[in-house]
């Protein structure tokens, strides 16, 4: 199957489109992931989760708000919290990817009927929103700490963007969101109101939508909003300025710091901004943020944000597994600044990040039928959850069983448009050529800047094993590079061509010169299942190992070790090597014995051995996949024997 091969600039059917940059992102038109674990999410995502969080949205009332606001039905008959806007605007995101990706008539009406119903809300400056501004509410922007009005336009400009790249540029979605900003830099431009949001986003629905549009006006905005923050333009709140990065401005950070969401959604806009600008000073300030984030206050499943009581990231190397929040939304905005970053200037390590957050954190949150969800992800479950009903709403974003609705819902449409755009992350073009970052069963058909065709076929179990095949179905006639991304992760690698003898390659970026067309390109990681021994400054977890096969995180769960055997008594024995039997990772590992009772404590003098455990074989599972088995205890980290 061939795709069309053009679509470089704002008509890319991508969430990414940036004018410029070290590489040029490919769109849903031109990779097509055709099998494998993310086929298999796009799958459940179209078939079930779009039309679950639809349900949920109508039965809710926060669909039915914007037909209260056209009714005069608004404050008294508004129903959820004053973000719930938002969620609406990302199904329409999720359901517009989904379009771009595989026409469907039917959800193509639904999508229609939504729209109809947020335009019919408009005001006729542009303004939309249900919680701010009418008879009974609280006057526009009066309340930019905690109101999210900016924060829900800006998805809103995310949704229309993607309309607008999957080819209908004069929808009627396009054209709400088209308004909507301009009201927006009328209000807020350089003599309007100073104010930012409590919640960034805006900056990065502003940037898309002025790319997709070609408005110049909406970047310049973003810039605005960009500059102003971190000059104490908010309220101080009990959290401190640093909860929504009003505290520093974006330039003089060191770290992302603060809600852990907010901070990945503003440097997003941040590198949005900076690459539009010109303005490398900005790119290199995000840049070394990013780094500090990922070496210092970044789970090993890729997840962010160590507090509970603020959803934000705690100081460098605080990152308790059993206190872990790491909510979902986070590791979205996480794989949106690595991927902005990667496309900026390249750099394996961005594309390591987004593999890490996307197969560890993105994919753990939907149950395998795409119905229920974590919102925050724990790496150590202590206490086994009740059941979750499946007709009620949520109010415990802690549980250990995923639910099928929260009182703040923000994370299964935000799943659900990363998973429908899933696709736009495999690959780039060059002037000189394709690089690969993410491994799936796949056909790109593509076109680099010089207009040259490319059709490659990629071939893999990944990450079932570590074996990629890439067929080069067709080549550009002149000279051209393909690129493939060697994990860190793996500790040896190499790569053929035809066959030719196979090479030796390090981590980083492979680049292979010229394969002709009708050739095979292979690579081959080592996905053998390994111990990760965490830094010794990160206290909570000194002393304990990880399991890690390929990029998959592994788990102990309560449900593999027996009735009686708590996965908090298990200790491994790191001289036998994890293996693997029929796709199951097993280590040797050991039960603790019974405390002694009473104080709890001793000196050296008086420690007494404890006996050596009897060992035996445990099974481990893909951390994405705990919790789709009932109740159950976990735990990443293990001691050691």
């Amino acid at each position: 199957m061939l795709f069309p091969t053009g679509h470089h600039g704002a008509a890319t059917p991508a969430p990414v489109v940036p004018s410029t940059g070290r590489f040029q992102p490919l769109g849903l038109d031109q990779v097509r992931i055709t099998g494998g674990q993310w086929a298999r999410r796009q799958e459940v995502n179209a078939s079930a989760t779009l039309t679950h969080i639809e349900h949920w949205l109508e039965r809710e009332g926060w669909l039915g708000n914007f037909d209260l606001a056209v009714a005069g039905g608004l404050p008294g008959g508004r129903r959820g919290r004053e973000f719930s806007d938002s969620e609406v605007y990302k199904l329409l995101e999720a359901m517009a990817w989904e379009l771009g990706r595989r026409p469907d008539g039917d959800l193509e009406h639904r999508f229609g009927a939504i729209v109809r119903r947020v335009a019919a809300a408009q005001e006729p400056d542009g303004y939309v929103g249900t919680r701010f501004g009418r008879p009974g509410q609280q006057p526009r922007y009066s309340d930019l700490e905690w109101g999210h009005e900016l924060y829900c336009q800006g998805h809103l400009y995310q949704a229309a963007a993607a309309r607008a790249r999957t080819g209908r540029p004069g929808d009627l979605l396009v054209e709400v969101a088209r308004r909507s900003a301009d009201h927006v830099c009328a209000a807020f431009g350089p003599d309007g109101n100073q104010g930012v949001c409590g919640h960034a986003e805006v900056e990065v629905g502003l940037a898309e939508l002025g790319r997709a549009l070609g408005e110049p006006r909406y970047l310049a905005q973003a810039a605005l909003f960009v500059d102003r923050r971190g000059h104490g333009v908010l309220a101080d709140i009990e959290f401190g300025r640093s909860y929504y990065q009003d505290d520093v401005p974006v330039r003089d950070a060191e770290v992302f710091h603060g809600h852990a969401v907010r901070a990945n959604y503003l440097a997003a806009g941040a590198v949005d901004v900076a690459v539009e600008l010109g303005d490398e000073k900005l790119l290199d300030a995000v840049a070394g943020q990013w780094a500090r984030t990922q070496a210092r206050r970044t789970y090993l499943t890729g997840g962010q944000g160590s507090h509970h009581q603020d959803e934000a990231f705690g100081d460098d190397w605080v990152l308790p597994p059993d206190r872990a929040y790491s909510e979902t939304c986070a590791s979205v905005g996480s794989v949106m600044v690595s991927w902005r970053l990667l496309l900026a200037r390249g750099g394996a390590q961005y594309a390591d990040a987004i593999e890490r957050a996307l197969t560890n954190v993105v994919a753990t949150s939907p149950a395998a039928d795409g119905r229920s969800f974590f919102y925050a992800n724990s790496l150590h479950q202590r206490v086994p959850a009740e059941h979750v009903a499946t007709d009620e709403v949520s109010k415990r974003a802690e549980a250990s069983l995923r639910a099928p609705w929260f009182e703040v819902s923000c994370c299964p449409p935000n799943v659900a448009r990363t998973f429908a755009s899933v696709a736009a992350y495999v690959a780039t073009v060059d002037d000189g050529g394709v690089q690969l970052h993410q491994y799936a069963p796949a056909e790109i058909r593509a076109a680099l800047p010089s207009g040259e065709p490319v059709a490659l076929d990629v071939v893999t179990s990944y990450p079932d094993d570590g074996h990629v095949e890439v067929h080069v179905v067709g080549a550009p006639a002149g000279d051209w590079t393909l690129t493939l991304r060697v994990p860190s992760w793996s500790s040896s690698a190499r790569v053929r061509v035809d066959g030719a003898p196979a090479r030796e390659v390090g981590p980083g970026a492979v680049e292979v010169p010229g394969p002709r067309a009708g050739g095979v390109v292979t690579l081959d990681l080592d996905a053998a299942p390994r111990f990760v021994v965490p830094d010794p400054h990160i206290d909570a977890v000194r002393g304990c190992v990880a399991v890690q096969r390929g990029p998959e995180v592994l788990c102990l769960e309560s449900v593999d070790l027996g009735e009686g055997t708590r996965v908090d008594d298990i200790v491994v024995d790191t001289a036998v090597p994890p293996w693997e039997v029929d796709g199951t990772v097993y280590v040797r590992a050991g039960t603790l014995g019974a405390s002694g009772g009473g104080w709890p404590y001793t000196t050296t003098d008086d420690v007494v051995p404890r006996p050596r455990p009897e060992l035996r074989d445990v099974a481990l599972v893909r951390y994405h996949d705990w919790a789709n088995r009932g109740p159950a205890t976990m735990r990443v980290w293990l001691p050691v024997l």
